[in-house]
């Protein structure tokens, strides 16, 4: 550590603790916000319309938006402070949803679920980019660790942030099923644009000490390629692990695609948000684990041995229509996501330099979300058009009865049965390959990134926050699916 970091006055280390604690809380309030109108648009379409292929394509485009706009976000997060970056992400987000509130308001709700008509796709295009502009924040938030959080505790710091998107994520998914089915479409609609107004009032008061980011001379462009991809090859291994993330996507958007669908052939919207909610307490217990007791030394193999476990788990959850195997299947998945996605955030955080940890960050986001929408866009149609059919056919059911057994969504049970044994592969191979023995020979050795000009990171605020699964002791309490999110 510079002498500059460690003559620091307490004052500013006591900055940087409360910066950390109140970028977690508005993360939690924008999340709640977004994840609440998407779930709602979800359940909505499919509610009216009973289409798996509606709802495929949603989560698809979603992913789409991410992937499209996930470069330029990271370009953005490098060349400007994180506050401001985060500031715009609320604006924006804010002015769509309003956007998609007058819609609503000057068109008939059978003119807005016509799949055919203009309507709909606007609509939902309009919900889904306020949606997606928190992926900007979202990276903010990942530099922001690097730049508050000491290096010995980025991992737990991470379990912190996959804390409170599994926070929000609980809260979302009883009160988006319970606002459809009570309130309507439009009620939602101006829940959401309320909070996300209240997001932006939040961060007015917020101030994360950083200083004025240096301008890239060889970075001109709205989308740094060039500067991404040398940043990645600086670091041997580590485009490996993006790739690998990227296949990882590629399965999980076959339950993007059909989660929702079949959990609402076993329940109402009502009662499936409270399975959700319950089964997303699940990110809440293994965020809170990856917050007090960290990733290991080597979190690559942190990450492989849990995907390995998420594989065997999506290939059986299903194997029986039978509400309980399919909720405590994904309360387990859920809780082993927050691992996942905190190895390959704190990997990034170690190996590659501060001022393009935005660009890199924004790179992997877009590889990876790219990859889910090809499967959900493919999955959606095969789904419903193809394998349902064949598995509600007696030539099916003599072929899988055995092991599917009998109900109205076998056809999904056996996509799924495969994508997680296909997952289940790719991870056991993943171990003997360079890249892993390279990558986490590179994570030991590697020197910390953070600028030296920071203020001293607040160590002390994720030591308190090790003390329980997702509070801080002098913070307010901390405030998603497959989605993605939808990652």
């Amino acid at each position: 550590m510079s002498e500059a970091r460690s003559t620091l006055e307490p004052m500013e280390r006591s900055a940087a603790k409360t910066a950390f604690a109140n970028v977690l809380v508005n993360t939690l309030i924008a999340n709640v916000t977004t994840s609440f109108l998407w779930f709602a648009l979800t359940f909505w379409v499919y509610i009216e319309t009973r289409s798996v292929l509606a709802t495929g394509i949603i989560g698809g485009a979603y992913m789409l938006f991410v992937a499209f706009f996930a470069m330029v976000f990271g370009t953005i997060v490098d060349r400007h402070r994180k506050h401001r970056v985060m500031l715009l992400s609320s604006v924006i987000s804010a002015a769509a949803f309003l956007v998609a509130g007058v819609l609503y308001l000057w068109q008939p709700e059978a003119s807005l679920l016509d799949l055919g008509g203009p309507w709909f796709w606007l609509f939902s295009g309009v919900i889904l980019f306020g949606g997606v502009i928190e992926q900007l924040r979202n990276i903010a938030l990942s530099t922001t660790v690097t730049l508050l959080v000491p290096e010995e505790k980025r991992a737990n710091a991470n379990g912190l942030v996959g804390t409170v998107q599994g926070l929000a994520f609980l809260v979302t998914s009883v009160f988006s099923g319970l606002s459809i089915g009570f309130l309507g479409m439009g009620w939602t609609l101006g829940i959401a644009i309320a909070a996300m107004a209240l997001t932006f009032a939040h961060l007015l008061f917020i101030r994360i000490p950083e200083p004025e980011p240096e301008v890239d001379p060889e970075a001109k462009s709205a989308v740094d390629v060039r500067g991404s991809v040398q940043a990645i090859r600086q670091a041997p291994g580590l485009f490996a692990l993006i790739i690998f993330s990227t296949f990882n996507n590629l399965i999980g958007g076959v339950y993007m695609a059909l989660m929702d669908p079949y959990g609402l052939t076993l329940f109402d919207a009502q009662m499936w948000g409270f399975a959700l909610a319950f089964a997303s307490t699940g990110f809440l217990i293994g965020g809170g684990l990856v917050a007090k007791f960290g990733l290991g030394r080597k979190p690559v193999r942190t990450m492989l041995l849990i995907v390995i476990a998420m594989g065997l788990l999506g290939a059986i959850f299903m194997l029986r229509e039978w509400w309980p195997l399919y909720v405590l299947g994904m309360w387990v998945y859920m809780a082993l996501v927050p691992p996942v996605e905190a190895a390959e955030q704190t990997v990034i955080q170690k190996v590659v330099p501060f001022a393009r940890q935005g660009r890199v960050f924004g790179t992997a986001a877009a590889m990876e979300a790219a990859a889910a929408p090809i499967t959900a866009f493919l999955i959606a149609p095969i789904a419903e058009f193809l394998v349902i059919p064949y598995m509600d056919s007696a030539q099916g059911q003599r072929q899988w009865g055995w092991l599917l057994g009998e109900g109205e969504a076998r056809g999904i049970a056996l996509i799924c049965l495969f994508a997680g044994l296909i997952m289940v592969v790719a991870a056991t191979l993943a171990f003997f390959t360079r890249s892993y023995r390279t990558l986490t020979e590179l994570y030991a050795t590697a020197p910390d990134p953070a600028p030296e000009e920071a203020p001293e990171p607040a160590a002390d605020a994720v030591d308190e926050a090790g003390d329980g699964p997702h509070t801080f002791r002098d913070a307010p309490p901390i405030v998603p699916g497959i989605p993605p999110e939808p990652r």
